[in-house]
């Protein structure tokens, strides 16, 4: 048995150590907003936090997430309030399919903890994760409006 602190919450688990992390999540704790793009951590759809970094969940065996802080998109509300990210990319009509969004989301909000008022450049630098619909220039826009807020 595997405890993860998953949004504040701990949550028992019978799964493999080597297991990823995303798969966890999704399968066993049904944390859906977290999504599988590629596996091999290059699109970024599987991004949560982890002690409040952006991690790739797909290649994360849920072993080396014991013991630390796990926020997922499901975990950014705060009771009825939505996280400024998730504000600012409504506000900004970001999502076009909406597939990559949670990653993105979460990319956005360990950038701006580390990077309360991020430049281009420094958006650029943290914010790798794919979006196949080509919205970056919206998701720059949020970012900004995010870090105002």
């Amino acid at each position: 048995m595997i405890t993860l602190n998953v949004n504040g919450v701990p949550h028992d688990v019978d799964v493999e150590e080597a297991m990823p992390l995303l798969w966890v999540l999704r399968d066993v704790l049904n944390m859906t907003g977290t999504k599988y793009g590629c596996g091999i951590s290059a699109c970024g759809a599987c991004t949560v936090l982890i002690d409040g970094v952006a991690v790739r969940t797909c290649v994360v065996p849920v072993k080396n997430a014991v013991g630390r802080a796990i926020t997922t998109i499901e975990g950014l509300k705060q009771g009825d309030t939505l996280h400024k990210v998730q504000q600012a990319w409504i506000a900004e009509q970001v999502p076009q399919c909406g597939y990559c969004q949670s990653g993105q989301i979460m990319a956005a909000v360990a950038l701006l903890t580390e990077k309360p008022q991020p430049t281009d450049d420094d958006i650029d630098a943290a914010m790798t994760n794919v979006c196949r619909c080509g919205a970056y220039t919206q998701i720059r826009a949020a970012i900004h409006a995010a870090a105002k807020a």
